[in-house]
């Protein structure tokens, strides 16, 4: 049996804020497709893996507040073209972007870790001790 299935509205509420609301929350404000991203969960903890090419981890900014965890970016672009070129569209740049999840209240926010590597944006969330299946404790009868 899944964590989730024990605490199903828990589970899908970190999912459904996010993919629901459009809002100010999820946005890019230059026309930009927003990075995708996967949700993993384990008996540890959630695994938030944003697809983000071309970044750099110095363009992410994560931060958390309350049970709120926000990945954005602000990365200035420069257009490199030669003198003789220009573009005439130019659609593979994420500028500038804002995701937002909130998290359970089962996660262990001060140990939030993130990692970026070969494009991908990986953010570690474990969760606290007590919320994590303990296995059957057998009872002796006396």
């Amino acid at each position: 049996m899944k964590f989730s299935d024990q605490f199903p509205s828990m589970f899908n509420r970190f999912f459904e804020n996010d993919l629901f609301d459009w809002s100010t929350r999820n946005f890019s404000n230059t026309n930009t497709t927003l990075p995708s991203v996967n949700i993993k969960e384990d008996v540890n903890g959630f695994e938030v893996d944003m697809a983000a090419p071309g970044f750099e981890k110095n363009d992410f900014k994560i931060e958390l507040l309350n049970n709120l965890l926000t990945i954005s970016s602000e990365k200035k672009v420069e257009n490199e073209t030669k003198e003789d070129q220009q573009f005439t569209r130019q659609e593979f740049s994420y500028q500038s972007f804002s995701r937002s999840f909130t998290l359970p209240n089962t996660v262990e926010g001060e140990k939030i870790m993130a990692k970026y590597e070969n494009g991908i944006l990986r953010v570690v969330i474990p969760k606290k001790e007590e919320a994590k299946p303990k296995p059957v404790k057998q009872i002796e009868i006396h």
